[in-house]
């Protein structure tokens, strides 16, 4: 019979939507839990990419093992809908954007049903259904009431011709990156998260979960906390310049300052500053770069020194140049840094380009090169007056303490992180739940007016302005506050993309709840995620982004869980072949419905799995998925081949024993290509050896995460879902016998004076006399040691014996 991959495929996937056999059921105590999470796809027009295929077949491996191990277990998927690549084609082709994601919903399904996942497909969840961004709002109103939501006026990026903000990453070279327009900065209000008041937290508590190490230092260095310094500068005409710093016993090899061209110290200083007129250029040219760009490493060194106004220096009492320069950004620190280029090298870049001094405070350090010691705690500190001689590790608390003591300074926790920006001049996305009343402020809605519905609007352009559509919705925008019951405007901005996905994992343990955004029945039984696999990408922004919201939600006792995952992994990209990136203009891209329609959804499945190191970016190939297709014809080839016995072959028992083991452990550990690989070793020796029903009982329950398809017809075809009256998916894992992973027998090679005779077999480390008493009674050895004398054997144990002969 033919391996009819595409009847069988559709076959299987409408029998598993009929009897549901993947459905989670919350609060079974009977089984322990299990609760496997993907990231939330976003449902583009281009539909299921290799890079998502990657990921989700992974965990649906892991997750359909876990099943036939007993487990009841929560495999849930929904749509990420709302965000700005639906909006932009909406606009382009004048269709509501509801209708877009509505079209791109459905695509995405059915390519996920197309490769047999075993989603519960009763959960899904949408993030542009307002019973879902009820919640969405909800949880905004809660951070909102705790002091956690608040606006404030920020520099933005300003696209001249689309007049809208751009997030950093959509800044190119200068440009937009979808019109290629100037894009400039400038001042707009926003709503922002105080996520930097969980800085700590979001810290200390990666030490309680079990994440990979490279997702760890990434979390860590975009928190970046630093135990440092603050100290304050003086300028001339009297303003305190104060700055941060993690090396206060530096403080001596100050020869400069720099400020940024955002510093509202500027504008008050307009009057006093000589040269105003360069300044002013310098700030406007400033305002055209992103910030990615101005915090480029090795970009050159651009500035104004200020005419008219200098610093000085709060230990020595010198006087010391100020510049503005745009490498220093407002959003970071206190705006303003002081230049130590004698162990610095973005401030040796800086004073080599100005012509400023160098002075070397710590000895061994080379200030041609900045091949400074600042790292070494045994430096020894050099032209610093009271510090001269101590080590850097002496030094620091040493100044510390004198600035502390002299007024000019104190200890600080600094961190890179900012906090969030969290609304958008944007019309798909969640309406944020406020109003604008003159005499009350800013008034939350009452939480039984949730959802407030996103209206119908006629355009989705912005404004010249730069405000979101809806600001021209009046009869929606003019309202009356709920606090006076006077006239009131309500928000026209809306939240960002993230918002949905950063609690999406919450509302899969509950998906119909109207009363809560799940019940705490539900919530106690789920949580936390069991393991979580998403892609390096977002590691500082999704993950932060919900881990902020869940321990917030912790707080306020909406989660019983401080931590969302207890387990986070990540995943490697699929690059084309040629190992380039894929990317539609390279014209490298892998449509998986091509390669289901010609190999089948098993095979792309299993290639996917097979192509490399999870962990680690792999290559594309054509070729290489023929070979996974082939893998399959063999194990369909044996099956039909497998003899009318349930029990086992004796010489494929350690053959399957060791690869129970071996594929067990490699799902566990993520190594889903060496697990193939130990299938595919174990169908060459049995194919070799021959097969029974009951040996091909254990391969298929083995192979059915990874090839589901083919091993449930299979599983049928032999009788197994007549016999047991279950499918493949839901019969027991097969579980090892260490004592059967060896093999009874080996075949041993026999050799006489080297060359080769002949095999047999023996029992495993049966000893040199019983081998040799094997050996002699096979005919070719026979011959050729008849008339002859054995002066020596030689033995290597369960491999080979070799007879020494001699003519009598």
């Amino acid at each position: 019979m033919k391996y009819d991959f595409t009847a069988i495929e559709k076959k299987w996937q409408k029998k598993w939507l009929e009897e549901k056999p993947f459905t989670a059921v919350t609060g079974d105590k009977t089984r322990e839990k299990f609760y496997g999470l993907i990231e939330f796809p976003y449902p583009s027009g281009q539909g299921l990419h290799v890079g998502h295929a990657r990921p989700f077949t992974a965990m649906d491996i892991i997750c359909r093992k876990k099943r036939m191990q007993g487990y009841n277990v929560l495999f849930p998927i929904g749509f990420d809908a709302f965000g700005l690549p639906t909006e932009n084609y909406a606009i382009k082709n004048h269709v509501h954007p509801a209708i877009v994601t509505k079209q791109n919903i459905a695509n995405f399904t059915k390519q996920l049903h197309m490769l047999g996942y075993s989603f519960d497909w009763d959960r899904v969840v949408d993030t542009t259904d307002p019973s879902y961004y009820k919640w969405t709002q909800w949880i905004f109103l809660q951070l909102f009431k705790k002091g956690l939501a608040y606006k404030a006026s920020m520099p933005v990026n300003w696209c001249t011709s689309c007049k809208c903000v751009l997030a950093n990453e959509e800044v190119v070279e200068g440009v937009c990156e979808r019109c290629g327009s100037e894009v400039i900065r400038k001042e707009k209000s926003q709503w922002m998260l105080a996520i930097t008041k969980y800085a700590d937290r979001l810290i200390d508590d990666l030490d309680d979960v079990d994440y990979i190490e490279r997702v760890k230092i990434q979390q860590r260095n975009w928190i970046g906390r630093s135990e440092g310094t603050e100290v304050d500068f003086t300028a001339t005409n009297g303003d305190k310049l104060t700055v941060y710093t993690t090396r206060c016993d530096t403080l001596f090899g100050v020869t400069y300052m720099v400020i940024s061209p955002e510093h509202p110290y500027l504008a008050q200083w307009k009057d006093q500053l000589t040269n105003w007129e360069a300044v002013e250029a310098y700030r406007q040219e400033a305002a055209r770069k992103s910030d990615f760009e101005r915090g480029e490493l090795n970009k050159e060194k651009t500035g104004v020194r200020l005419e008219g106004i200098e610093a000085v220096h709060p230990v020595t009492g010198k006087h010391i140049p100020i510049f503005v320069s745009d490498y220093v950004l407002m959003g970071y620190g206190t705006g303003i840094v002081m230049g130590v280029p004698g162990h610095d090298q973005r401030d040796w870049d800086f004073a080599t380009a100005f012509g400023l001094p160098i002075v070397e405070v710590v000895k061994g350090g080379d200030v041609t090169k900045c091949a400074f010691a600042l790292k070494d705690d045994t430096g020894i500190m050099v032209n610093s007056d009271f510090l001269n001689g101590l080590t850097v590790k002496e030094a620091i608390p040493t100044m510390k303490k004198w600035v502390t003591e002299h007024g000019i300074g104190h200890p600080k926790t600094n961190f890179k992180l900012r906090d969030w920006v969290f609304s958008r001049q944007r019309y798909w996305g969640e309406p944020i739940p406020l109003v604008k009343c003159e005499k009350c402020g800013w008034v939350p809605l009452p939480e039984e007016q949730l959802p407030l519905l996103l209206p119908d609007v006629e355009s989705y352009e912005l404004t010249d302005d730069g405000e979101s559509p809806l600001s021209k919705m009046t009869d929606w925008v003019n309202t009356t506050c709920p606090k006076c019951g006077g006239p009131a405007q309500r928000e026209t901005d809306t939240m960002p993309q993230w918002a949905g996905s950063c609690w999406y994992f919450l509302r899969y343990m509950d998906p119909h709840n109207d009363k809560a955004l799940a019940s705490k029945e539900a919530l106690e039984y789920w949580s936390p995620v069991d393991w979580y696999n998403g892609g390096m990408e977002h590691t500082t922004l999704h993950l932060l982004y919900s881990r902020f919201w869940h321990k917030f939600l912790y707080d306020i006792g909406a989660v019983p869980t401080k931590e969302p995952y207890a387990k986070r992994t990540s995943h490697g990209m699929i690059l084309g072949e040629g190992g380039e990136k894929m990317s539609k203009s390279r014209g490298n891209v892998v449509n998986p419905n091509d390669i289901v329609a010609q190999y089948g959804a098993d095979t792309m499945r299993l290639y996917i799995m097979f192509v490399g190191d999870f962990e680690q970016a792999a290559t594309w190939s054509t070729d290489a998925v023929k070979g996974s297709k082939r893998f399959l014809d063999k194990v369909w080839n044996l099956a039909e081949s497998a003899a009318d016995s349930r029990e086992l072959t004796p010489a494929n028992e350690a053959v399957l024993h060791k690869a129970i083991k071996k594929v067990t452990d490699d799902i566990d550990t993520l190594k889903m290509n060496t697990a193939i690989a130990a299938m595919m070793t174990a169908v060459n020796e049995m194919t070799a050896n021959g097969v029974t029903k009951g040996d091909m009982g254990i391969l298929l329950r083995l192979l059915n995460p990874f090839a589901p398809h083919v091993t449930e017809e299979l599983w049928e075809q032999l009788g197994f879902a007549a016999e047991t009256g279950r499918m493949c998916c839901q019969a027991e894992w097969p579980v090892y016998d260490a004592s059967k992973t060896v093999a009874s027998s080996v075949e041993m090679a026999i050799q006489v004076n080297g060359k080769m005779k002949g095999t047999v077999t023996m029992p495993v480390d049966s000893d040199e006399e019983a081998v040799k008493a094997a050996a002699l009674a096979v005919d070719k050895v026979q011959k050729a040691t008849e008339g002859m004398q054995i002066v020596k054997t030689i033995l290597v144990k369960n491999r080979l014996i070799n007879l020494i002969v001699k003519p009598q």
